[in-house]
């Protein structure tokens, strides 16, 4: 994997050259040897025999190769450090001359050239001495690959005209072609071979003899798809029904902590307590909620990937007992011990035999191959190399289905299949290697970077992907962006099976993702073996950090590695995973000069505040900047303008961030999401001298923006419609005043994906009072409504927080590609159901608090053709909710919460064949009485699948 390595570097040689052609004629030659000696080695390596990879003398001079590449790049990086520092300290000498754009002179470069110049030269010194020594010692016989067989060859190629969009329809078809084929690949099977172990388990926890609390543990070596048969009970529409006492899913792996496990079982069932005093009290308090919340009812508590056996031993002092509610526990492990000691009811999952084992290598390596005449050469082959283990199938699956067909391609991997189950004892990991070798050049970092995020834990795709970006991982093609290429990588993975889906968009593309522990364990194997990143238990000597380490990986509380040390190594990336045991405040007050990605999660585990240092706007290699969890402001410094390559700010699930107005200097900028995040607005005379207003209409490059809105928004200098390279905007507490210029603006940004406004309710409602609700409050509700979004071809979820004059009664009006609308306080005086009933690719719904005045509403016949999911909240007026017949045919879940009005159960639900689950919360007793007490099959099925408990994690909104 060193020739990414190189290929990042060939990039900065690239940049450096364009971005100091002034200089470039003094360092012109050591630069071009430099990059064309590069570009031939980066070639041969990316063709190089895999298994040549695992030759003693072939990775010790690819780890030279590599060390030079780093040594290379180091003297770039602080070259332009240097350089920019240069430039700083000239403006602040020129104190009475501020207001003036300050450049460095040639004689200022000077040293810095020379320098730059010397050590580059030494590099191809060293380079060239690495080559004599690979024919010196007879490595010259390492061949490449035959053509056809390299691991860059795959069934799949990119070609950059297919995504070369000119227009926002061509836009939205190739949306449309992407969701397709990403949903095609990440839909679930039919669990093959697991039927049996299905409906075992099922009677087990459903007709068992035991009315006690029983644990049952499911037993199996990792790949055998014990998580995976877990996850098909769990979700079970007969086990949800019968334990309606409540359900938790909570994953353990081998770092655990029983505080987190509380918290986990806390947030699946709900209890009493804040998330304040979640946080706040301990652990046998806690345990006592959990006790209190599921005492007295049916539950099912899911512990999923247990390594230690106190796990059990201590949860089970806080989970009740009652001898006559039939509660179960299922564990899933790979060690029978564990199940013993449990006193569980142990379930041994065994491998498949030979038919359910080629069935999912048929299921999984596509059906163009399934039908291959010469497949059945392979078969035997491959079910004995695979040895029933089903991840060893599927990967294997995955592999081949980006394999032509023909019988010396899939020979060379089954051939290449032997050599890599010779390297050890477990011959799955011998495939997840075979695979991970098979993975195209560019494919290879960004399988592996997963290993830097904790076991078990759900990856969001947007962060995943920003952070490959950030790290160099993606590469130009054509006229797409960045992130539509590292979209693409990401469904190649999960095609290959190397990466799971978790969860999914409206629009079909994926959410969320994970990685199987086997793999993830690859995954940080082969990252310390290409040195692509570690983690800071693993280093030997707790205060050095060696110079090879590009990215580290360290948990707040067990940060070994010095702060003055950090502060002078050439880290790229530091990546903080986990909390503060105790709490309190997080100090970066150094970081690395060099610095590209810092990431910082502590999980709101009660860290109270973080502390950044006010000169972190000296990082201007800094791409993506990550600080989530606090529960008190984050305030950044003005210094954050000097972060002239950041890409990507990320508040996550902070409380609340304070961002200085100098963050509209940034125009690299693409993603800035800081959805508490307030900008302050006091630009200065003389910083309007040189820069003018800064604004929206200069940041040419951003795609996500997330804000509170602020005063920011009112000035004439700040105009959205200008930013035509949004994608994703969501703005809230938004001033009543300025909305009528923000959807003017918002109507200008037709390649808006995902749009969100929210008014600020309080100053709304001060409104509503003021004009004593005459004339429907006058002005404050005429504002446009959804026709603004007609020209928007690529909307597809909107999620509309205002008042507005009323719905369109033309579909041409609406986005024509709408798949998921969200209405809150839009007060709509007439039925929403009849024209919303017309928008044909509708499939999620919600009407939440104020968006509908009426008392009736009614859907008509053969409309909502194709909607899944029908939220309705908040809707004091609504007494009279109808179904009439053939409409709404694919409707799968009906949520109705604090609607006390209606008392009657919709007219038409009975017909509904395709629904699967209802939720009733707060809503009238008479409402509860219809379903609970009215006679006949029909109602008996209703019964079944309704609910009258809010699950804990849901949003209000």
């Amino acid at each position: 994997m060193a020739e990414s390595s190189i290929s990042f570097l060939l990039e900065k040689l690239d940049a450096l050259v364009s971005q100091q052609a002034s200089l470039f004629g003094v360092v012109e030659g050591q630069v071009r040897q430099l990059r064309n000696e590069l570009e031939w080695i980066r070639q041969f390596l990316e063709y190089a025999d895999a298994e040549r990879r695992y030759d003693k003398m072939f990775k010790l001079w690819v780890n030279q190769i590599r060390d030079a590449a780093f040594d290379a790049e180091d003297v770039i990086d602080e070259f332009v450090f240097n350089l920019e520092r240069k430039r700083q300290q000239r403006f602040n000498n020129l104190k009475f001359l501020k207001f003036l754009p300050v450049c460095v002179g040639l004689p200022d470069k000077l040293p810095l050239v020379n320098e730059l110049n010397g050590r580059i030269s030494a590099i191809n010194i060293t380079l060239e001495k690495i080559l004599i020594n690979k024919r010196r010692y007879g490595m010259e016989d390492l061949r490449a690959y035959e053509a056809g067989s390299s691991s860059n060859t795959t069934a799949t190629s990119y070609e950059p005209w297919r995504y070369s969009y000119t227009t926002h329809d061509q836009m939205a078809a190739a949306w449309r072609e992407k969701r397709e084929r990403v949903h095609s690949t990440v839909e679930e099977s039919n669990i093959v071979g697991m039927k049996n172990d299905v409906d075992a388990l099922k009677r087990k926890l459903l007709e068992g003899d035991q009315v006690k609390r029983e644990v049952l543990a499911i037993v199996g070596m990792g790949g055998l798809g014990k998580t995976t048969l877990a996850k098909k009970i769990y979700n079970d529409t007969d086990v949800q029904h019968h334990f309606d006492g409540g359900r938790a899913w909570v994953s353990v792996s081998q770092e655990f902590s029983i505080r987190g496990l509380l918290l986990g079982i806390a947030h699946c069932v709900g209890t009493t307590l804040t998330e304040e005093q979640k946080l706040n009290i301990g652990n046998d308090e806690l345990g006592e909620e959990v006790n209190k919340s599921l005492h007295g009812k049916r539950y099912l508590i899911v512990l999923d990937d247990v390594w230690n056996t106190n796990v059990w031993r201590w949860l089970s002092l806080y989970l009740p007992a009652e001898s006559n509610k039939r509660s179960r526990v299922l564990i899933t492990t790979r060690n029978e011990q564990i199940a013993v000691d449990a006193r569980s009811d142990c379930y041994k999952l065994q491998v498949l035999d030979e038919d359910k084992s080629w069935e999912l290598f048929l299921n999984k390596v596509g059906s163009a191959a399934a039908t291959w005449a010469e497949l059945e050469e392979f078969r035997e082959g491959i079910i004995a190399k695979c040895k029933g283990l089903p991840l060893a199938i599927v990967v294997l699956g995955g592999l081949l289905s980006l394999k032509d067909l023909t019988l010396d391609s899939w020979r060379r991997v089954l051939k290449s299949m032997d050599w890599h189950l010779s390297q050890g004892p477990h011959s799955c990991l011998g495939i997840l290697a075979l695979s991970y070798n098979n993975l195209p050049s560019h494919l290879k970092p960004c399988f592996l970077y997963c290993g830097v995020f904790p076991e078990d834990s759900t990856i969001k795709a947007s962060k995943l992907i920003r952070l490959w970006i950030a790290e160099g991982f993606v590469q130009k093609r054509g006229k797409e962006t960045v992130e539509e290429i590292a979209e693409d990588y990401l469904s190649e993975l999960i095609q290959r099976s190397m990466i799971q889906v978790a969860d999914t968009r409206v629009d079909g593309r994926v959410k969320s993702c994970r990685i199987h522990d086997l793999l993830r364990d690859l995954a940080i194997s082969e990252g310390r073996e290409e040195k692509l990143f570690e983690v800071d238990e693993n280093i030997d000597d707790g205060n050095m950090l060696p110079t090879s380490v590009r990215r580290l990986i360290s948990d707040i509380h067990h940060q070994i590695i010095s702060p003055s040390h950090l502060q002078n190594s050439n880290l790229r990336s530091l990546i903080l995973n986990r909390p503060p045991i105790n709490g309190g405040w997080v100090f970066l007050q150094k970081c690395p000069k060099l610095l590209r990605v810092l990431h910082v999660d502590v999980m709101q585990n009660r860290v109270h505040a973080l502390m950044l240092s006010r000169k972190i706007g000296q990082l201007i290699h800094l791409k993506y900047l990550c600080l989530s969890g606090f529960r008190l402001t984050i305030c950044l410094p003005p210094s954050i303008e000097g972060l002239l390559n950041l890409q990507t700010l990320d508040s996550g699930n902070s409380r609340s961030i304070s961002i200085p107005h100098t963050i509209w200097k940034l125009r690299q900028m693409r993603h800035l999401t800081c959805r508490n995040g307030g900008i302050s607005w006091r630009q200065s005379m003389r910083e309007r001298w040189p820069y003018g207003h800064l604004g929206f209409h200069k940041m040419t490059n951003l795609q996500t923006l997330s804000l509170q809105s602020d005063d920011w928004l009112k000035d004439d200098n700040f105009n959205l419609g200008k930013v035509t390279s949004l994608k994703q905007l969501k703005l809230r507490e938004i001033d009543p005043p300025s909305l009528e210029g923000l959807f003017q603006s918002v109507s200008q940004l037709t390649g808006l994906q995902n749009l969100e406004l929210i008014i600020d309710y309080e100053k709304l409602k001060k409104g509503l009072s003021a004009s004593n609700g005459g004339a429907e409050c006058g002005t404050m509700l005429q504002f446009p409504g959804l026709e603004s979004f007609s020209g928007h071809k690529c909307l597809c979820n909107l999620f509309l927080g205002v008042p507005i004059r009323g719905l369109p009664t033309v579909t041409t009006h609406y986005p024509p590609n709408l798949i998921q609308l969200k209405l809150y306080f839009t007060r709509l005086k007439e039925d929403p159901m009849p024209i919303l009933g017309r928008l044909p690719n509708l499939r999620i719904l919600t009407l939440g608090y104020d968006s509908y005045l009426g008392e009736k509403m009614n859907c008509p016949q053969g409309r909502f053709c194709v909607l899944e999911f029908l939220h309705m909240q908040w809707l004091p007026e609504l007494e009279d909710f109808s179904i009439e017949e053939t409409a709404m045919p694919n409707l799968k879940t009906l949520e109705i919460e604090f609607c006390n009005g209606i008392t009657r159960f919709a007219h038409g639900i009975l017909g509904l064949e395709k629904l699967q689950r209802i939720l009733l919360y707060e809503v009238s007793q008479e409402l509860k009485n219809v379903v609970l007490d009215t006679p006949g099959e029909d109602w008996n099925r209703i019964r079944l699948i309704t609910s009258y408990t809010r699950p804990q994690n849901k949003k209000i909104w």
